[in-house]
């Protein structure tokens, strides 16, 4: 019997189909069998479309289970994949709704805005890696990309998923290293450009936060963009942040734009928690030699002029660098940097923001 069925599928594999293959090759040929000497079988198109044309496909299957010697009869039937039903969607980017109501996520303790006045300071660096850090102390941590313009903590926490949408109403957030996250940056193409005026962007980060099922978390950190724009005034107006922290390079120019952040905040009475010094100091692994490539000290001083907490000091190192781009952020691992993102994220903890 299996000799039979064996040779009708080389006959079988003789059919080719107009745009290449054979029913074989292709794997049309279903639930085969044999009864005394009577085949049965069924092609199995990939559409309903395919399958109205292929009558004399399926009349020639029959002509080639019949050319088998001990085959008697033959039964071909035809049928089709059914069409596979569209999944939701739920289109991002959007003139804000609700006036001035709340879009906190109702199971989120804690939301920790990430900002600084400029771009280029390592602000995102510094989201994806205090996230994975919190996340390590055992805090249930949710990381929101408002860099809508300039995402990028997909590849920095090593997503390549697209976010998904059960409903058409909810997205489901991502989660990489312990941290669920939600990015514009998971929705379009890595090389496609955002172009988006103002109130777009207010409608995209109000999505991102009343639209996406972030369930219970301890502390969400929302990675703001650079500067002081429209992103920031919707995130400080209706979502009500438990703090910000302000990230600076120790240079003047970038110390510049950190006050005006600052004085953002303090206009919006969102509490200022701390500033955080990064690429503070460059280690050379090889020979021991410190250089302090953008300065040293300079957010340390002026957060004592303003009376706020240094909240750390990260170095500038070759494994940050790589962590990110590889989506292996260094808070991963072990060593002085993952050790200083380590402190920095128990302070927010023993201080009630995390």
């Amino acid at each position: 019997m299996t000799e039979i069925l064996d040779n009708v599928r080389r006959e079988l594999d003789r059919l080719e189909l107009p745009d290449g293959g054979t029913v074989i090759s292709r794997d049309m040929v279903r639930a085969m069998r044999l009864e005394g000497g009577e085949v049965r079988f069924v092609l199995e198109a990939p559409s309903p479309e395919m399958a109205r044309h292929m009558e004399p496909l399926r009349a020639a299957a029959e002509r080639a289970a019949l050319s088998v010697e001990g085959v008697t009869s033959a039964q071909v039937a035809l049928t089709a994949q059914a069409p596979e039903a569209p999944a939701p969607t739920l289109k991002v980017g959007r003139h804000p709704e609700g006036g001035s109501a709340s879009i906190r996520p109702s199971g989120v303790r804690s939301i920790l805005a990430v900002a600084s006045g400029k771009g280029g300071v390592g602000k995102s660096t510094v989201a994806s890696n205090l996230a994975v850090a919190l996340a390590r102390e055992g805090r249930r941590v949710g990381l929101l990309d408002g860099d809508i313009h300039g995402p990028s903590l997909p590849r920095m926490m090593g997503v390549t998923e697209r976010a998904q949408s059960p409903d058409g109403k909810i997205l489901t957030p991502l989660e990489a290293h312990g941290v669920k996250m939600m990015s514009i940056g998971l929705m379009i193409e890595e090389d496609r450009a955002v172009v988006w005026r103002g109130p777009m962007l207010m409608g995209a980060l109000q999505q991102m936060l009343s639209q996406v099922d972030w369930g219970e978390l301890d502390v969400l950190l929302v990675d703001l963009p650079p500067g002081t724009g429209d992103v920031q005034l919707t995130l400080c107006q209706r979502a009500a942040p438990t703090g910000a922290v302000v990230v600076s390079t120790p240079q003047d120019v970038a110390l510049l734009d950190a006050r005006k952040a600052i004085d953002m905040f303090n206009t919006l009475k969102t509490p200022v928690l701390g500033l955080i010094e990064n690429m503070s100091m460059f280690h050379c692994p090889q020979c021991g030699y410190e250089a302090a490539i953008f300065g040293h000290g300079g957010v340390a001083q002026e957060a004592e002029r303003l009376g706020l907490p240094l909240l750390g000091a990260l170095p500038i190192d070759l494994d940050t660098r790589l962590g990110g781009d590889e989506g292996r952020p260094v808070a991963l691992g072990d060593g002085p940097v993952s050790e200083a993102y380590a402190r920095l994220a128990d302070r927010l903890v023993q201080g009630g923001m995390a």
